[in-house]
């Protein structure tokens, strides 16, 4: 009987005592709102910028590639010529589809890829599906 007796009282005083503080749980690290690690052009350099380019054929035009994955390519005047979507899957992997108000006949709007490269002369050339290869200038 004593000894339920104590037990009551242990009880009782267990209750009316402050609970233990314990440590804050660990929480699980937030999802970071962070966007993928971003993809360097073939010169090592963040793919968003502005960028002079020469065909072969010696036509110069500017691109500015937007952070938002946008481009506009304008030419030698400074008039729009074409605008469109741009992606850099890789360095040597730029891809890009042409807005529709631009598009030539015949074009379906399907992306299409350039291989890049930054040569031991330190030219960066574009070449594009049918072997044709641009050069390529950061501003």
């Amino acid at each position: 009987m004593k000894y339920l007796i104590v037990l009551a009282a242990a009880t009782a005083l267990a209750g009316c005592s402050k609970p233990a503080e314990q440590e804050p749980a660990a929480q699980a690290p937030e999802a970071a709102a962070t966007q993928p690690a971003q993809v360097m052009a073939a010169d090592g350099q963040p793919a968003p910028g502005t960028y002079r380019v020469t065909t072969e054929g010696g036509v110069v035009f500017t691109e500015e590639l937007k952070p938002d994955g946008t481009y506009v390519q304008t030419d030698a005047d400074g008039t729009v010529v074409e605008t469109g979507r741009w992606v850099q899957k890789s360095p040597q992997d730029y891809c890009w589809t042409v807005d529709e108000q631009y598009r030539e006949e015949g074009d379906t709007g399907a992306e299409k890829c350039n291989t890049e490269a930054v040569g031991a002369d330190g030219v960066w050339t574009s070449t594009n599906a049918d072997g044709e290869t641009a050069t390529v200038e950061r501003m």
